[in-house]
């Protein structure tokens, strides 16, 4: 899996850019697309891929670091901490999920739509999203 297929971050967002990838980090860990061992770009890779500035990817990395997601070792890539051997329950995955959509569902009842458009509009966004499943080929 390259970084491209890892790390995305939305300029627009008012999540700042760390903790996008922080989360999307956490994510990939949590849903076993990323597990023990597994070694993640270097700050210097990564900074270049998505054209922000390399203290922003250290200070991602050192959160979660110092939060036991993340293993560094000196003079190697830093990597997947141990502990993180297989994916977490499905149900563990949802509460992750949680957050987001229920800042979605606010920003619905704001727009004054419909649980219906605001569910039609996630189906149509989920289907234009590529498959993970798909794609380790490239």
């Amino acid at each position: 899996m390259n970084h491209e297929q890892i790390f995305s971050i939305n300029t627009g967002s008012t999540e700042p850019i760390y903790r996008q990838l922080m989360e999307q980090l956490r994510r990939r860990v949590a849903s076993g697309q990323l597990s023990a061992g597994d070694e993640i770009p270097s700050v210097r890779e990564l900074a270049q891929s998505l054209a922000v500035h390399p203290m922003t990817i250290s200070k991602a990395y050192s959160l979660l670091e110092s939060e036991g997601l993340l293993e560094r070792r000196r003079g190697l890539a830093m990597r997947i901490a141990p502990q993180h051997r297989k994916a977490q329950s499905a149900a563990s995955r949802i509460e992750l999920l949680r957050p987001s959509l229920e800042q979605a569902a606010e920003t619905a009842r704001q727009l004054e739509l419909s649980a219906a458009q605001a569910l039609q509009l996630f189906e149509q966004i989920l289907q234009e999203l590529p498959d993970p499943q798909e794609g380790d080929a490239a």
